[in-house]
């Protein structure tokens, strides 16, 4: 009987060793299923790899490796502009800053609605922005509605480059470009993203286009005070703002001369004597002078400042040989009245009067498709801007002779990092 139980025992427990090693086997082989399914097959077929550990790669870095060899490769970085100006290249400024509800007939062209813009469509500030595959600028004083990632628009109707000229003459706004950019070194410094970065400050095109309100308040003065003394101060105040923008950083300038001053409707239209002071297209000689006469200075300044600031590009931009030439070539650009306002009052010659301007009741508008130089006897239409910024576009009536898109895409030679 003892005998007999210890038998039943003993195979009792041969099966259970015998399940126990049947199931041992059984998960064996799932595993060993798994390895066959799972392992990374080799190149020549299917099968077992019998790459060494150090050659075999789990499936999550594959994929990562995958995905990166199929990504795109790296984009250059995006375009930033940051401008200093006046009306002509103010993108809603002025607007903002006064509150003035600004109504058609402005804006009616390509935007189809006032923006603030003083012109019936775009600026040329706008196409170089397009040129540039960038949003136009948000101007800075924008309280909804801006973007300043791909930079910030300083400029307000009716600035000077002089000092107290103007409520936001030159020196405002690059007080308000340092606070600008103090905020965004704050919010890099609490970890969170500014709208431009220090990279992108340092790598930003510092357009300027200003001086014209400043030339056209002193032509009340005898000419000869005006080029000996007015204009060079002018242009000192430009030169100032070029160094004190490098000095925190700045390395890629594209300044703007100013226009031919003698050929707006708005001065055409000043009482004179006679017209002894008119040249061969009509324009006022004197006024064109005092403009000449700017852009040599600043033209000097600009190259004064490229054999001090080496690791700088600064490009100055001939604007007065560029919109002269709308004038003095108007039948081939399909003009035929150059000289003429299209919002204005009076009729010809010059459809302008002081006291009745494009935005009073008794405007007198020229036609949507009319191609005029002037749209409100100062500032240009978007027809005018259009060519003149095709002409900026070329680099021709640039000194150094480069295009901004060059400059904008070009390396920073010293000390970048």
């Amino acid at each position: 009987m003892t005998t007999g139980s210890g038998g039943n025992g003993s195979s009792k427990l041969g099966s259970l060793r015998l399940q126990h090693y049947l199931v041992m086997a059984g998960v064996a082989a799932t595993v060993f299923v798994a390895c066959l399914r799972y392992m990374p097959a080799a190149a020549t077929g299917y099968g077992l790899s019998i790459a060494g550990p150090a050659l075999v790669e789990s499936s999550s870095v594959a994929v990562a490796r995958a995905a990166a060899a199929a990504a795109p490769k790296d984009e250059p970085p995006p375009v930033v502009i940051i401008n200093f100006g006046d009306s002509n290249s103010d993108t809603g400024g002025m607007a903002a800053a006064s509150g003035m509800n600004i109504e058609l007939p402005q804006g009616r062209t390509f935007f189809r609605r006032p923006t603030g813009r003083i012109s019936d469509g775009r600026l040329v500030i706008d196409f170089i922005c397009e040129s540039l595959h960038t949003p136009y600028l948000s101007p800075y004083l924008k309280s909804l509605g801006a973007d300043f990632s791909n930079g910030v628009n300083f400029a307000i109707g009716g600035s000077t480059a002089t000092p107290g000229g103007s409520p936001f003459s030159l020196d405002v706004q690059f007080h308000q470009f340092l606070y600008f950019r103090a905020r965004s070194m704050e919010l890099i410094n609490m970890g969170q993203k500014p709208p431009i970065d220090r990279q992108g400050f340092r790598r930003a095109v510092y357009t300027i286009d200003i001086g014209q309100n400043d030339l056209s308040a002193f032509m009340h003065l005898p000419y000869d005070q005006v080029l000996t003394t007015k204009v060079p101060g002018v242009v000192a105040q430009i030169k100032y703002t070029i160094e004190a923008l490098y000095s925190h950083d700045a390395r890629k300038f594209w300044i703007h001369g100013t226009g031919a001053l003698g050929c707006l409707p708005q001065k055409l239209a000043i009482p004179r004597k006679d017209d002894s002071d008119l040249d061969a297209h009509g324009c006022l000689k004197t006024y064109n002078a005092v403009a000449r006469r700017f852009n040599a200075l600043l033209g000097e300044a600009c190259n004064q400042l490229r054999q001090r600031m080496v690791d700088a590009t600064i490009v100055f931009v001939d604007m007065f040989a560029i919109k002269y030439d709308l004038v003095a070539n108007h039948t081939m650009h399909g003009i035929d009245k150059p000289l003429m306002t299209c919002c204005g009052h009076g009729g010809p010659p010059y459809n302008y009067n002081h006291f009745k301007a494009c935005m009073s009741a008794e405007m007198q508008l020229c036609d949507v498709a009319a191609r005029f130089i002037s749209w409100d006897g100062v500032h240009l239409t978007e027809a005018a801007n259009a060519i003149v910024a095709a002409k900026v576009l070329t680099g021709d009536y640039s000194t150094p002779r480069i295009t901004i898109a060059s400059l904008a895409n070009s390396t920073l030679t010293n000390n970048e990092g």
